[in-house]
């Protein structure tokens, strides 16, 4: 162009249409829960977190020397991993105290066996 201007393609690429369609489509809320739960688990930080814990409970400022992290990302970290069950948390004067749920992770193994079909011995 003379200008120098550059035009615009409005029209959406076929990745953004797919994209827009895969959003829109209802997700069954079984296959949802799986993909949260491993979702969580899916960054390296969370991962050092639940290694920590399967040692037993501890702080969060326990967390923070572990980890290497500060305050703010280790709390972070920490709802992702509360918001998926993996962990629980509890107050104890000013310090609050992180725990894996018990069970949580033989719970998914068994309900991920179950909603994927694999319960049977497929």
């Amino acid at each position: 162009m003379p200008d120098g201007n550059r035009s615009l393609n409005l029209s959406p690429s076929p990745a953004r249409i797919r994209s827009t369609v895969a959003s829109v489509v209802d997700q069954p809320e079984d296959l949802r829960e799986i993909r949260l739960f491993h979702k969580a688990l899916a960054d390296v930080n969370r991962l050092r977190i639940v290694q920590r814990l399967a040692d037993g409970p501890a702080s969060v400022t326990d967390l923070i020397d572990h980890i290497g992290l500060s305050q703010p990302l280790v709390s972070w970290h920490l709802g992702k991993l509360r918001t998926s069950g993996i962990v629980t948390t509890s107050r104890i004067g000013r310090e609050t105290i992180c725990s894996l749920r018990p069970g949580v992770f033989s719970e998914a193994a068994v309900r991920e066996r179950s909603v994927l079909g694999l319960a049977s011995g497929r």
